[in-house]
């Protein structure tokens, strides 16, 4: 037998590793970033670990008939699922290992936002003393409609952290209904109402045919101009050359991203010159816990996909 992790950013593998060895199977690691190098890494193998390279048509062909793919992560939109089905391949991911990092990183970045510390610490810096002039507008907390875009378990996790500061909330979510929007205190709006009333609105969205893109110039002209984003869950929710160029003409205020179309995030992007844009290396989910405990269900997903078990979150395909 034999396992194959394609990527990863962790300092070593020791769990996955050990994971292989008691099974009696071949362990090999490797640095993919394309797509025939992850083709020709995981030709064979009984189980492929994936994290942020791309598994697609030639590497779903490439493994062993009924073979395990494994993703590090919450996501799984670089496994294509469908050639995966095609190959009778077993599709995992790990969907609960780093909930309240998310959490704990979105609920800090909105705060920032909202208090515009960023701003304010720049201009001390470039030595004024300008209080009102750099936070003008904004308005309390107990004033503030703070937005929801998707309300699953880490948007319900970040309005847990957030209920204490009394701001006005309101969510926009299919799977949520109107008896659990009002047990949370949560008002529920379409989609278009939470555009034009949200003070600010973070992202807890999947990235589907229906989402992706969805913050597109259009859709930002129509919120308040004071309004900020904060994005820590997709990065296809959002079409960037039009948030830049909305940050840039005042169209929105203030943003706070951690995920990307392109990652890292490339050097002629235009989020890099935006104005009042907070930008993090999509470090959300990190803390030494997390990474431990992230590996740690990769290795149990290992021993179980080498004694013949499903995946413990399988990815429906």
């Amino acid at each position: 037998m034999k396992v194959v992790v394609t990527d990863y950013t962790f300092p070593a593998l020791d769990q996955e590793t050990a994971a292989a060895q008691a099974a009696g199977a071949n362990f090999a690691s490797y640095q993919c970033k394309s797509a025939e190098e992850v083709a020709a890494a995981v030709a064979g193998a009984d189980v492929a670990v994936v994290q942020f390279a791309s598994f697609g048509p030639e590497a779903a062909a490439a493994v062993k008939p009924g073979a395990t793919v494994i993703r590090y992560g919450v996501g799984y939109n670089n496994i294509d699922l469908a050639a995966c089905a095609k190959h009778g391949l077993k599709v995992g991911y790990v969907p609960d290992y780093c909930a309240d990092e998310v959490a704990d990183h979105t609920a800090a970045a909105a705060l920032t936002l909202l208090r515009k510390l960023v701003p304010m610490d720049q201009s001390v810096r470039a030595g004024d003393w300008l209080a009102v002039k750099i936070a003008k507008p904004m308005k309390p907390f107990n004033k503030t409609d703070f937005g929801f875009f998707g309300l699953g378990n880490i948007g319900r996790a970040v309005h847990a952290r957030l209920k204490g500061f009394g701001f006005q909330f309101l969510a926009s979510d299919p799977g949520l209904t109107e008896a659990q929007a009002a047990e949370m205190g949560v008002r529920k709006v379409t989609p278009d109402a939470l555009l034009r009333e949200a003070d600010i609105i973070s992202l807890h969205a999947p990235a589907t045919a229906e989402t992706t893109e969805y913050f597109n110039a259009a859709r930002l002209k129509t919120m308040q101009p004071h309004a900020m984003l904060v994005n820590s869950a997709r990065g296809q929710l959002i079409n960037e050359a039009d948030l830049a160029a909305a940050l840039t003409n005042g169209t929105i205020a203030a943003a706070a991203l951690d995920v990307f179309h392109v990652e890292p995030l490339q050097a002629d992007s235009p989020l890099r010159s935006a104005p009042n844009l907070l930008l993090t290396p999509h470090a959300a989910w990190y803390s030494e816990a997390a990474i431990h405990q992230l590996q740690l269900l990769v290795a149990n997903d290992i021993s179980r996909a080498l004694a013949g078990q499903d995946p413990r979150k399988p990815v429906p395909h």
